[in-house]
């Protein structure tokens, strides 16, 4: 029964879940082609998480503008982890390049995720 259990919760796994294995493994190039669709999607936990690798520079390169961009659509939808991530993003940026990221953010959201910069 159990076998049968622990199958069928692999047979339901999905982008985020293959995503975050992918990313807990260090394997941070697939986690992200993973996590990009759902956060273009609208899905917070994909924007969020595209945030905290741009921030940190997991498989791609660091950009606190692009961490910001990205934790900064995500909290508009609600994701509450995305809200302390823009306070750390927020405190290596100058004014200006926060001004920079809110105008990304606009525009990501203006274009339905279609021009959004990676």
């Amino acid at each position: 029964m159990a076998a049968l259990l622990l199958g069928s919760v692999r047979a339901y796994a999905g982008p985020w879940e293959d995503g975050m294995v992918a990313y807990n493994r260090g394997d941070y190039v697939p986690a992200i082609r993973l996590f990009r669709p759902l956060a273009e999607a609208g899905n917070p936990k994909a924007q969020n998480q595209i945030g905290l690798m741009y921030r940190k520079g997991e498989g791609v390169q660091p950009s606190p503008a692009r961490a910001f961009m990205w934790f900064s659509l995500a909290a508009r939808r609600g994701e509450a982890k995305a809200r302390a991530g823009l306070r750390d993003a927020s405190k290596s940026m100058t004014p200006a390049e926060i001004s920079q990221a809110r105008q990304m953010a606009q525009a990501c959201e203006a274009s339905n995720y279609r021009g959004c910069e990676y």
